[in-house]
């Protein structure tokens, strides 16, 4: 058992140590259930729970939610247009989020994914020094997809 002020009282029997925490008016609280013998603490148990609360919320505020942006594009695209696609994509980057690159082929395209092949790796050169591929361009179904992660 573990008083107040964090000091070990060694081994006490249970209806000890509720009469040592009732007698200060706090709690006996169960730290480590698993060892042997398990350990209990006495302390103010609403002041504790709190705590844990403001751990977990200052936890949450440091997480960074990485969020996927998707820029779709067709194998017809023009030069000036990818290059605005591409400085999309380059913004997504600087903000560190994770960016999916979806070549769309309707109707007779798909017979020219080597097109959107080409396309594909002129987007991987314009973007090298910025990002990491995390998967390589390959066609599903109709759709062909990759998928680029910011450098750290």
């Amino acid at each position: 058992m573990i008083d107040v002020e964090g000091n070990q009282l060694g081994i006490i029997s249970l209806t000890d140590a509720l009469a040592e925490a009732t007698k200060g008016g706090l709690d006996l609280v169960e730290v480590a259930p698993n060892s042997a013998p398990p350990v209990c603490r006495i302390m103010d148990y609403g002041k504790f729970r709190y705590q844990q609360s403001k751990k977990l919320q200052d936890a949450k505020k440091s997480q960074t939610i990485i969020q996927v942006k998707e820029i779709r594009l067709r194998p017809k695209t023009e030069s000036h247009d990818l290059q605005v696609k591409i400085k999309h994509v380059k913004k997504f980057l600087e903000q560190h989020d994770k960016v999916k690159i979806t070549m769309m082929f309707r109707g007779r395209e798909i017979a020219y994914t080597e097109l959107g092949k080409k396309l594909m790796e002129d987007i991987k050169e314009a973007l090298v020094d910025g990002a990491v591929i995390e998967q390589q361009p390959r066609l599903e179904g109709r759709n062909m997809i990759m998928i680029l992660a910011p450098k750290k």
